[in-house]
């Protein structure tokens, strides 16, 4: 496991990727599982190698949630970066490039403000 922190002003949002999904879930397909600590809901993205932005979910505040990532997205030497962007503000911190691997489960915690 790796531990990342996201860039942005007064804001950390460590990720870390690695562990393999439950024995109940289909083993191949990766996640992402959001902690969402502070009260603006967010929208979360991932960023591909080339800069596009692919809409994952909602997380709303002060709940955490476990959001599928797409196939295509996973695998492949892709790296691939997330992005938590906050309902009606402006801060929108990203994440380092990382590996995510078929059957990961990425976590990624937004601190309170």
């Amino acid at each position: 496991l790796s531990g990342l922190a996201l860039l942005a002003p007064a804001l950390a949002l460590p990720a870390c990727a690695g562990n393999r999904a439950e024995a109940n879930s289909d083993d191949s397909e990766s996640r992402i599982e959001v902690q969402n600590q502070g009260f603006p809901d967010m929208t979360i993205y991932a960023i591909t190698a080339g800069g596009s932005r692919v809409r994952l979910g909602l997380v709303n505040g002060h709940s955490t949630q476990r959001l599928r990532l797409p196939s295509h997205l996973v695998g492949g030497g892709q790296q691939l970066r997330f992005l938590a962007d906050p309902i009606g503000g402006a801060r929108t911190p990203v994440s380092h490039e990382f590996f995510v691997a078929p059957g990961d489960v990425v976590t990624l915690i937004i601190p309170p403000q």
